[in-house]
């Protein structure tokens, strides 16, 4: 199997014409016919373009070499850090929600943010092992639903400190600061819903480039 044959395969799996590649390429219908009947071959820039729009290696379009199983172990291994990173988080919050009731101090914050912090760092150690649309996938999965742990216990702390100057790991509501309890949840609820928003949009748009 040629490279001509290579591009055929992926974009006719892909199931898209040669007008709609040449679009997503930046080059002409011509061009990419040209490539399909080997009358000419992509030049490296294009064929860095391919490979990314593809998801495909630079090797698997010049030399037919498939790094599958590489491919899915990477992946596999970011799910499972995104898993434990996840797991980190919300152990956080429920580390500082239970147990600052019982000292009140920052002591339980101090630990759920430690928590929260690893949680990230984990996620971030996992994504470097990929890249292109995957990358930006795997970021999508992991803030779309960590951003809701991720944000309460700071917007908490910060919020209490300055309605009742008494910094704790969710929203505390006296008699005289309901209007407040409900201003923090439509806030709360508003910030992360708009990252949620914009990571399905992402990640809509990625899959489109698959």
């Amino acid at each position: 199997m040629t490279i001509a044959d290579r591009i055929q395969n992926l974009r006719k799996t892909r199931g898209i014409s040669q007008e709609e590649l040449a679009d997503r390429i930046g080059v002409s219908r011509q061009a990419v016919s040209k490539w399909e009947s080997k009358q000419s071959t992509p030049d490296v820039e294009k064929i860095i373009l391919l490979s990314e729009y593809f998801g495909v290696t630079t090797d698997y379009l010049l030399k037919g070499i498939e790094p599958l199983a590489q491919e899915d172990g990477r992946n596999n291994n970011v799910h499972t850090m995104n898993l434990v990173a996840t797991a980190l988080d919300l152990l956080g919050i429920m580390m500082s929600c239970l147990i600052w009731p019982e000292t009140v101090n920052v002591g339980p914050i101090i630990a759920g943010s430690v928590f929260l912090v690893l949680g990230v760092m984990v996620h971030m150690i996992g994504i470097i092992q990929i890249s292109g649309n995957q990358k930006v996938l795997a970021k999508c999965r992991f803030w779309k639903l960590n951003i809701w742990m991720i944000l309460f216990l700071p917007l908490s702390v910060i919020w209490n400190t300055v309605t009742v100057q008494m910094p704790a790991p969710y929203p505390l509501v006296y008699e005289n600061t309901y209007h407040l309890f409900v201003v923090f949840w439509i806030i709360y609820l508003c910030v992360c819903g708009l990252v949620m928003w914009i990571c399905m949009n992402k990640e809509k748009e990625n899959r489109g480039k698959m």
